[in-house]
């Protein structure tokens, strides 16, 4: 089953249009077919009356003292014929028949209530009969009148109908079609102004769903203002606990390094380092918290790259590595400034310590992503290193207290939805591959 709404209710139009015209369709036709019936009926029991009132006895010999005056009857096979039989085998016909008898006996049953029979040029017929008895001084005699029609008349009013029809109910189903299109564009353009005022919030350019809507969606929009406040108020209580492990580790920490100056310099030292591994530890663990209760917003990867970039310039320079960056102006990321600095900065500040020469930064759109290449000529990493990477899920060494800055980055961008992958640089060294949602 499809999961569009708008098709759903579209193939819900078609269905109900469709059927309805078909219904329709079926009674127009059958009321149609039965009126002409009707009226052929009418006009061959009128025929049959004139014949009736035309037929007397004389001396117990039948004669026909005045014929139908329809011209149609005096042209051979012109399609409408009429037939007088007598009980003593005497038998009167139009001159439209010539010589070809309307036997009662070989008439069968026909369509639309006419029983059928075959007229002169070998045509089917639509045959009306009626037997009735006249009254006579010799007593009542018996006659059969027969009044009948070529069946290909009342067949073609009915197809010529049948083809209007179709082009009627053709174009009112087109009709129809179109404004059930714009119904179901009216009834969900709400949705979308809906999603419209979500994607502000997403964006960080608001703090609610604004604007008046439907009754049916204003209890959904009252409810999401509700989650919304409620996301605020955790937001604030998350920053309140990090804050509050920041400071609340500050304190021990600082009396765990002034403990250490009275211990010898091997103690001391070791001492230190833990530290500092607690401290960044902390630090990474602190970042994970406050991801994904910033507002999200928009960052130019251009801008900030060259930003970094002269924040290491003084690094680099001095060992005479240059930087080669290809990011054109208008690429933006769906991030949050700090965050996507945090991800770019620990990646670009481990291509500053090994790079032989120069570092190369680079971006291309990849659907609904970026991916952004950081590139070195230094020393690289194995085959087998690289491997290990992957599986510890980008999680390098973390020893003596440091290689936690890539690991924060794999964190902060899967907290966006993104990634960072590992492999072998063109230029001789390491290749980081970071994958960044893109400003939509």
């Amino acid at each position: 089953m499809t999961q569009s709404l708008r098709l759903r209710l579209l193939v819900g139009a078609v269905l109900a249009i469709a059927f309805i015209l078909l219904l329709v369709g079926s009674g127009l036709s059958r009321i149609f077919s039965n009126y002409v019936a009707d009226r052929y009926r009418a006009d061959m029991s009128a025929i049959i009356d004139q014949l009736a009132a035309s037929v007397e006895f004389r001396n117990g010999k039948a004669r026909m003292t005045d014929e139908p005056g329809d011209p149609r009857f005096e042209l051979p096979g012109s399609g409408l014929y009429w037939e007088v039989v007598a009980d003593n085998g005497l038998v009167f016909r139009s001159r439209s028949l010539w010589d070809v008898a309307l036997s009662v006996d070989t008439l069968k049953d026909g369509a639309y209530g006419f029983r059928q029979g075959e007229g002169p040029d070998g045509a089917p017929l639509l045959v009306q009969l009626r037997e009735v008895e006249l009254e006579t001084s010799e007593g009542n005699r018996p006659l059969t009148l027969l009044a009948a029609f070529d069946r290909k008349v009342i067949d073609d009013a009915i197809s010529e109908y049948h083809g209007a029809m179709a082009i009627m109910l053709v174009l009112t189903a087109v009709v129809l079609l179109a404004a059930a299109f714009l119904q179901i564009g009216i009834g969900l353009a709400p949705l979308s102004r809906l999603q419209s005022a979500v994607a502000l919030i997403r964006s960080g350019r608001s703090d609610q769903v604004t604007g008046e809507g439907p009754t049916e969606l204003r209890p959904l929009v009252s409810e999401l203002n509700e989650l919304l406040k409620e996301r605020e108020t955790a937001i604030e209580r998350a920053r309140a606990r990090a804050s509050d492990l920041a400071h609340g580790l500050k304190t021990p920490l600082t009396v765990l390094l002034q403990m250490a100056d009275n211990l010898p310099e091997r103690e001391r030292q070791l001492i230190r380092q833990q530290v500092d591994l607690i401290r960044q530890r902390s630090d990474r663990q602190l970042q994970s918290a406050r991801l994904g209760v910033e507002q999200m917003a928009q960052t130019g990867l251009a801008s900030l790259t060259g930003k970094l970039v002269s924040v290491l310039s003084p690094v680099t320079s001095a060992r005479n590595v240059h930087w080669a960056i290809e990011i054109d102006d208008d690429v933006m990321a769906d991030m949050d400034p700090a965050d996507l600095a945090e991800a770019l900065g620990n990646v670009l500040d481990n291509a500053t310590r090994y790079a032989s020469s120069v570092i190369s930064v680079s971006a291309r759109q990849d659907g609904a992503f970026l991916q952004v290449d950081v590139e070195d000529d230094g020393p690289g990493v194995g085959n087998d290193d690289l491997a290990a990477i992957s599986r510890r899920g980008v999680h390098l060494a973390e020893d003596e207290g440091t290689g936690l800055g890539l690991a924060i980055s794999s964190d902060v961008l899967a907290a966006y939805g993104g990634g960072i992958g590992f492999s072998r640089s063109e230029l001789g060294g390491l290749k980081v591959r970071l994958t960044v949602p893109a400003h939509r």
